[in-house]
């Protein structure tokens, strides 16, 4: 398999074999940072992190990575370029392609990260689109095999908002990788039918399936994951929190539904920032106008044996090492055993 000088820009443009060779160089690049083993193999090269929505995890995870490789990384704040605004994507991707040897995009539309590619000529690494977020769910994959094992079969249960990024990646993940998802949510906020047609067809071939819950109690039954994200996404009016809280609160996930799945092994997780007490400005405002100590998951549950969101917050840094490692380097197979 070769994924040299190839973008990164969603999980449906990889194969189950690709994916999981990306987690077995993740895995292994790992190990060798946790044993100090340098992997500095890019050294010379530069790469344009654009960030147009900002970001903690994506944006250190990038900048360590490839630090790690040995490149230098260049970031680009939204204020710090004129991408869409003074200068194409066309034209922007043109002079950044002549500068860099690649580059990452952390934004709006999936179509802007699709020319940056197009026109670039080289490498485009997808930190966050509106409608997909690959890396994240990387990250989430390797996590999980770490704490339950072989990814085929296991059940993964999306609680909430189940239409952008998040629910949409991760049920193209499930989907490739065999895994059985589950989206509970009041049927407003389930996936767009087209996405859900083509996973459903890829499940056919790899043994997942595809599954809506409006009941969250039935839909965490035997489940080994619970996911979850916030209510209200970057970039979102503020205005929708009433409709949010009022639609999803059913979904909270709090102890009860933890221990709905009948199983003591489930685990619990979420891609962060998370609003589960009140030592953040949106958590207190939350709570001033609603009454709410938490939101999308209750704090007994988030920092319960159960959640395994910092290994999985840990792990963004060697999965996005892993997929610039794999469109950098012609030959991994050092790293791909």
């Amino acid at each position: 398999m070769s994924y040299y000088k190839k973008s990164f820009l969603k999980l449906l443009d990889f194969t189950s074999e690709e994916i999981a060779t990306h987690l077995k160089v993740a895995k292994n690049l790992k190990a060798e940072k946790k044993s100090g083993v340098s992997h500095r193999v890019l050294e010379g090269k530069n790469i344009a992190l654009v960030f147009e929505k900002t970001s903690t995890r994506t944006r250190c995870a990038f900048e360590v990575a490839g630090s790690d490789l040995g490149m230098h990384p260049v970031y680009l704040d939204p204020k710090s370029s004129q991408i869409g605004k003074k200068e194409s994507i066309e034209d922007t991707a043109r002079v950044l392609g002549r500068m860099f040897d690649g580059i990452e995009y952390r934004g709006y539309g999936q179509e802007i990260v699709q020319k940056l590619s197009d026109y670039s000529g080289v490498p485009v690494w997808n930190g966050l689109t509106n409608e997909y977020h690959p890396t994240q769910i990387l990250a989430d994959l390797l996590t999980i095999q770490e704490h339950l094992g072989e990814l085929k079969g296991k059940t993964l249960v999306f609680m909430g908002d189940c239409r952008y990024n998040m629910a949409n990646s991760l049920m193209v993940g499930c989907a490739k990788m065999g895994m059985n998802f589950v989206a509970s949510s009041n049927k407003k906020y389930f996936p767009n039918d087209e996405l859900t047609s083509i996973c459903k067809e890829i499940a056919k071939e790899t043994g997942a399936t595809i599954t809506f819950e409006e009941d969250p109690i039935k839909a965490v039954k035997g489940a080994d994951v619970i996911y979850t994200d916030v209510w209200v996404s970057m970039g979102e009016d503020p205005s929708v929190w009433d409709e949010r809280i009022k639609d999803l609160l059913p979904y909270q996930v709090n102890k009860t539904l933890m221990e709905s799945t009948g199983k003591e092994t489930t685990k619990f997780m979420h891609c962060l920032p998370a609003f589960h007490d009140l030592k953040t400005e949106i958590g207190k405002d939350i709570y001033d106008r609603y009454g709410l100590t938490a939101m999308e998951v209750a704090d007994d549950v988030f920092e319960s044996e159960a959640s395994i969101v910092f290994d999985e917050a840990e792990n963004r840094m060697h999965t996005i090492k892993a997929v610039m490692l794999c469109s950098l380097v012609e030959d991994i197979s050092r790293w791909a055993k």
